[in-house]
C-alpha cells in the first residue's frame, strides 16, 4: 500500500474540487450522448420516410441511438491503452472533445426530405462518433476520481461522478421539457429540434475547458516516476491474469445499463406509448433522474461505510420493487411522478459497480481493464436492450417489467458474492 492509498478521514479541499470539476465536465458530455434519446420520436420522423410504420421508425431510430453503445468498445479499448501508458488526464480531454463536434454537427444535419437516405446514414455516423468518445469517457471518469481519493472513499468518489453524469442527462431532459413547452409540433419539426444539439456543442467546449484545470492522478504520477507503467499491451495483460475481474466487471455494467438504460433514458419513450402526455413523461424523468443523483451519494457514502456488496444488493431490491410499481401503476392508467421518482432512486446503484468493478483491476491495466470489461458489456447490453425491448413490447406490453426484475435478482446476486469475496480475502485490491 502506497502513500496515497492510507486510509482518510476524509477528503481534502483539492479532492472535492477535483470531483465537482470531474463531475461537471461529466455532466455537460453525458448531456451530448443522451440528448438523442429525448427526440427520438422527431428524430424518426425527421430521419425516415413518411410512410414507414411508427413501430417501425421508432426501433429504427433507437437503433441509431444504439449504434452509439457498440462502438464504445473500439474507443474505449484504443483511449484506455494511452490512459493507462501516457497518462489519464490526456485521454480524459480528448474524450470531451471527440464528442462536442459530431453533437454540433448533429444540429446542422439536413433531413431525410431533403436529401434522402443519405440524412438517416449521415446521423448513423454522427452517432458512431459520440459512441467512441463516450467508451473513453465513463471508465477513463471513475478510474480518474478513483485515483485521487484513498480506497476507503472510493464508492462516494465514484457515486459524485455517476452523480454528474446523470445532471447530464438531467439537463437533457430538461432542455426537452422546455423546447417541447414552447414550441409546438410544426415549430419542433422545422428548426426546434436542431437546437438541443447546437447547445451540446457549445457544453462540449465548456467542458473542455474545465477539465484544463484537472491535474494528473496522484496514483499515475507515482507510477511514471518509479518507472512502474505497463512494459506491455495493458489489454493483454487484462486479458490474461484478470479474466475474472472482467467477468465481473461485465455483469456489473449489465446491471447498470439496465438501470440507466430503461428507467432513465427509455422510459419517457414508453410512457407516452402508453398514453402518458410528453411534458408530464419528461417531467417525471427529471425527478426520476434527481432521485438517481441523490442516490448516488447516499448509496455511495453508505458502501464505504458499510461494505460494496451489502449495499449493492440492498439498493437491487430497490430497483426490482420500486419499478414493479412504478411500471404497473403506469400501464394501469395511474402514472405517478412519486412512483417514478422512486424507481429513479434506484439508479443509485450506479455508484457501487464502477467502484467494485475496478478495484479488481492493479493501477498499471486499470483503465484498460475497467474500460474493456464496462465498454464490451455496455456495447451488447446497451446497444441490443432499446431494440429488443421495442420489439418485445409489440407482443409483450409488459417486457421492460420482466427485464428489470430479472436484472434486479441478478444484482442482488452479485451483491452477495462481492461480500463474499470481501470477507474471504478483503477488498479486491488496494
Amino acid at each position: 500500500m502506497t502513500a496515497h492509498d492510507a486510509p482518510a478521514p476524509g477528503l481534502s479541499r483539492q479532492q472535492c474540487k477535483t470531483l465537482a470539476l470531474a463531475s461537471l465536465g461529466g455532466a455537460l458530455e453525458f448531456y451530448d450522448f443522451v440528448v438523442f434519446v429525448f427526440f427520438a420520436g422527431t428524430m424518426g420522423t425527421l430521419f425516415f420516410p413518411a410512410d414507414m410504420p411508427g413501430w417501425m421508425r421508432l426501433v429504427q431510430t433507437f437503433g441509431i441511438f444504439a449504434a452509439g453503445y457498440l462502438a464504445r468498445p473500439l474507443g474505449g479499448i484504443v483511449m484506455a491503452h494511452f490512459g493507462d501508458v501516457t497518462g489519464r488526464k490526456r485521454m480524459f480531454m480528448l474524450s470531451i472533445l471527440l464528442m462536442a463536434v459530431p453533437t454540433l454537427l448533429m444540429g446542422l444535419l439536413p433531413t431525410h426530405a431533403q436529401i434522402g437516405v443519405a440524412a438517416p446514414l449521415l446521423l448513423l455516423l454522427l452517432r458512431i462518433l459520440q459512441g467512441a468518445a463516450i467508451g473513453g469517457e465513463a471508465p477513463g471518469a471513475w478510474v480518474f476520481v478513483s485515483e485521487h481519493v484513498a480506497p476507503g472513499h472510493r464508492n462516494l468518489a465514484c457515486g459524485a461522478l455517476s452523480l454528474g453524469l446523470l445532471a447530464g442527462i438531467l439537463l437533457g431532459s430538461l432542455v426537452a421539457l422546455a423546447i417541447n413547452t414552447r414550441l409546438d409540433e410544426a415549430h419542433l419539426l422545422a428548426w426546434g429540434w436542431r437546437i438541443p444539439f447546437l447547445l451540446g456543442g457549445v457544453f462540449g467546449l465548456l467542458a473542455l475547458h474545465l477539465r484544463r484545470q484537472l491535474h494528473e492522478t496522484p496514483v499515475f504520477a507515482e507510477l511514471q516516476a518509479q518507472r512502474r507503467l505497463a512494459t506491455e499491451l495493458p489489454l493483454k495483460a487484462v486479458l490474461c491474469e484478470h479474466a475474472g475481474a472482467v467477468v465481473l466487471g461485465m455483469l456489473l455494467t449489465w446491471l447498470l445499463t439496465a438501470a440507466v438504460v430503461v428507467t432513465i433514458l427509455m422510459m419517457p419513450t414508453f410512457l407516452q406509448g402508453m398514453g402518458v402526455a410528453r411534458s408530464d413523461a419528461l417531467a417525471g424523468n427529471a425527478l426520476a433522474v434527481l432521485a438517481a443523483m441523490a442516490s448516488n451519494l447516499i448509496a455511495g457514502a453508505l458502501a464505504d461505510r458499510f461494505g460494496a456488496g451489502r449495499v449493492l444488493s440492498l439498493w437491487s431490491l430497490l430497483l426490482g420493487a420500486a419499478f414493479w410499481g412504478f411500471f404497473h401503476a403506469a400501464q394501469a392508467g395511474a402514472y405517478s411522478h412519486a412512483l417514478y421518482a422512486l424507481a429513479g432512486s434506484a439508479v443509485g446503484l450506479t455508484a457501487m459497480v464502477p467502484a467494485i468493478a475496478l478495484s479488481g483491476f492493479p493501477a498499471q491495466v486499470r483503465f484498460s481493464g475497467l474500460s474493456f470489461a464496462y465498454n464490451v458489456a455496455y456495447a451488447i447490453a446497451g446497444g441490443l436492450t432499446p431494440v429488443l425491448l421495442s420489439l418485445a413490447m409489440k407482443n409483450n406490453p409488459a417486457a421492460p417489467l420482466h427485464y428489470m426484475l430479472a436484472m434486479a435478482a441478478l444484482g442482488v446476486a452479485l451483491g452477495l458474492v462481492v461480500q463474499w469475496r470481501q470477507r474471504a480475502a478483503g477488498p479486491l485490491t488496494a
